[in-house]
């Protein structure tokens, strides 16, 4: 039997992608076959960060392909291309970051930094380059759960180098006052603020970045949506009734400013006892499951209340760093892939192709 580049496909349509659903074939996964008389070799591009399944990716097509008859050998080569995709309104993307993320609860205490720090670390893990932007001006956290107490600086005198740590990028208005000296600022103030770390960071080309949002849906979140390109958001909640309330609130106002709703994460859906593994849903049951259900967005996740989160946490090692084969880090690693997979299914931004318009005077 000839071996040919449609056979092949045809057997690789069998092959689906975990995370989109899709097979390799039909969503244009597959970017180039060779035939060498026996031997076969497939190049995939993956659109979204996932290096810790590139394995089983490959056991898969070479499981299909060994299959067909005549095939005697065969090599695939995966690699994760990350695009640019369309923003709200007229926005353009910026240069430096391909896709900015919002990561906000309507209410606080419910583990929104605790989620964006490990969802950004997730992505890093899985192959892309991350940014994180601490927007709670008032109550920063990232720098306590990063382990940073050193100030960025500065090369030009006008704009900001972030810092790194465990791979990630970051910038925050904690980095850069005393610790323990509270941000009393007005509004105009905290939203200038946002705006100077957005556009004055020299972030490296990033493929994401997670923007810590503080609760609520005031002022720091209508300048996010108004003034700078976001890809998406996620919304972070608890099974409790009355994180539901503020969280759907949020979840409206991202709609209402045009900004899709990626996902749904439910932070301490059960507590796990740590000396005998019990789990017990204190909080209460089915929040974001209701929450999905009426609003129609997926849920991309759900957390335990688990102490060694916390303890990792507050000593500036969060879990996915601290224990990347523990049971939370996984879930952050499952949810971090179906994120960047939902990402690379949302049209991509063309306005780089547009040519420039330029205003003259008649």
């Amino acid at each position: 039997m000839r071996i040919t580049e449609e056979s092949v496909k045809k057997a690789l349509s069998g092959v689906v992608d975990v995370n989109t659903g899709k097979d390799l074939v039909s969503s244009e996964m597959i970017r180039k076959i060779r035939i060498d008389g026996a031997s076969v070799q497939v190049f995939i591009e993956l659109p979204y960060p996932a290096k810790s399944q590139w394995g089983s990716i490959e056991k898969q097509v070479v499981d299909a392909l060994q299959e067909m008859p005549g095939i005697e050998s065969v090599d695939v080569e995966i690699r994760s291309a990350i695009r640019t995709h369309a923003v709200q309104g007229m926005l353009r993307p910026m240069s430096n970051v391909k896709n900015i993320i919002a990561v906000a609860s309507g209410k606080g205490g419910v583990g929104k930094s605790t989620v964006a720090v490990n969802l950004a670390l997730a992505l890093s893990a899985e192959g892309a380059r991350v940014g994180i932007l601490d927007a709670d001006i008032h109550g920063p956290s990232q720098p306590m759960m990063l382990g940073l107490n050193e100030k960025p600086q500065s090369s030009d005198g006008q704009t900001f180098d972030p810092l790194e740590k465990y791979g990630v990028q970051i910038i925050s208005i904690g980095l850069m006052i005393d610790p323990d000296e509270p941000v009393i600022w007005r509004a105009p103030v905290v939203t200038q603020a946002l705006v100077q770390l957005l556009e004055k960071t020299n972030w490296h080309d990033l493929d994401y970045l997670i923007v810590d949002l503080p609760p609520g849906t005031g002022d720091i979140q209508l300048t996010l949506s108004q003034r700078f390109p976001v890809t998406g958001a996620v919304i972070v909640t608890t099974p409790q009734d009355i994180a539901l309330l503020d969280a759907k609130k949020g979840l409206v106002m991202f709609e209402k400013v045009n900004i899709p709703v990626l996902g749904i994460i439910e932070n301490m859906s059960q507590h796990i006892c740590s000396h005998c593994g019990h789990s017990e849903p204190i909080f209460g049951e089915h929040g974001a499951k209701e929450m999905s259900e009426t609003y129609g967005v997926e849920i991309l996740g759900e957390l335990p209340l688990q102490l060694s989160v916390r303890e990792q946490g507050d000593a500036g090692i969060p879990p996915v760093v601290a224990d990347p084969d523990g049971v939370v880090s996984q879930l952050f690693m499952t949810m971090a892939r179906r994120l960047a997979a939902k990402i690379s299914q949302k049209a991509r931004d063309k306005s780089s192709r547009l040519p420039p318009v330029v205003m003259e005077k008649s």
